[in-house]
């Protein structure tokens, strides 16, 4: 006997998203200034809704752009929203934007990472970083959680693993509960499982959660910075972000300082 699967109906994905952010039907409508029985009635297929209001309601319940396009199109609608290539001539301006940023952050890592932490664009810092990884986690689409708590990747230079282990994994698993985007449920569940040491670095009282990384003889301690579009109307600029990496201490500042010039 084979099983056919069915597409989510608009309604069933309207009611997803407001329990997934944890909303009652009275919350919402009031929000949205819609009455609890017209919302009730979208949702269970008794109402068809139009396009302005399934903007509307998307807008309160801060849906994603890729998963507004679904909504959209489980009602009959063609997607509102464009997802272009990286490379595409409209998104230049962007991309170079982004460029320059990572450029300005020299002599710091920085990295332009997407929606599943694959790695777009980095600035040359960054090697310091990667140095000592596994080949074939080098191998594009490099992944930036995968890479950091593989145990061929950077984990076994992580003196802090355990803390920062802890930090990433809740990133992941926060972004996975804010969108259902199951390839985050797989990356979490994958690097959920390497193996890892416990450091007992979880209980130190730093002000932000550090990377501290043994490069050489050298321990270099960075916090980082994330940055976005925060306008976007494009899938793929939605999903952008850049990862700024500071030094968290002095010997950092002093480690990664260009040397001085002659004279």
């Amino acid at each position: 006997m084979v099983t056919m699967e069915t597409e989510p109906s608009v309604g069933g994905l309207l009611r997803s998203w407001r329990e997934r952010r944890r909303m009652s039907q009275l919350q919402l409508a009031a929000q949205a200034e819609v009455s609890t029985r017209h919302l009730s009635f979208l949702e269970t297929g008794r109402s068809r809704p139009t396009r302005e209001m399934l903007e509307r309601l998307a807008g309160h319940l801060d849906v994603p752009l890729r998963e507004r396009n679904e909504l959209l199109l489980s009602a009959g609608f063609a997607p509102g929203y464009g997802q272009r290539d990286v490379n595409a001539p409209e998104l230049r301006a962007v991309m170079d934007a982004f460029r320059v940023l990572l450029d300005a952050h020299l002599p710091h890592p920085a990295l332009v990472l997407d929606r599943w932490w694959d790695v777009v664009d980095r600035n040359t810092a960054t090697d310091v970083l990667l140095e000592g990884c596994a080949p074939e986690l080098l191998e594009p689409p490099v992944n930036a959680i995968r890479i950091s708590l593989h145990p061929d990747g950077l984990a076994p230079r992580i003196r802090n693993l355990a803390q920062w282990r802890g930090h990433l994994l809740g990133q992941v698993r926060s972004r996975y509960e804010t969108t259902g985007d199951q390839r985050l449920k797989t990356l979490l569940d994958e690097v959920s499982a390497y193996p890892h040491r416990d450091d007992g670095a979880s209980a130190r009282a730093d002000v932000v959660i550090p990377l501290r990384l043994r490069v050489g003889d050298v321990e270099l301690s960075f916090f980082s910075i994330t940055a976005q579009a925060m306008s976007a109307t494009d899938v793929t600029v939605d999903e952008l972000h850049i990862e700024a990496f500071y030094p968290a201490d002095e010997a950092t500042i002093r480690a990664l300082r260009p040397p001085a010039g002659p004279g």
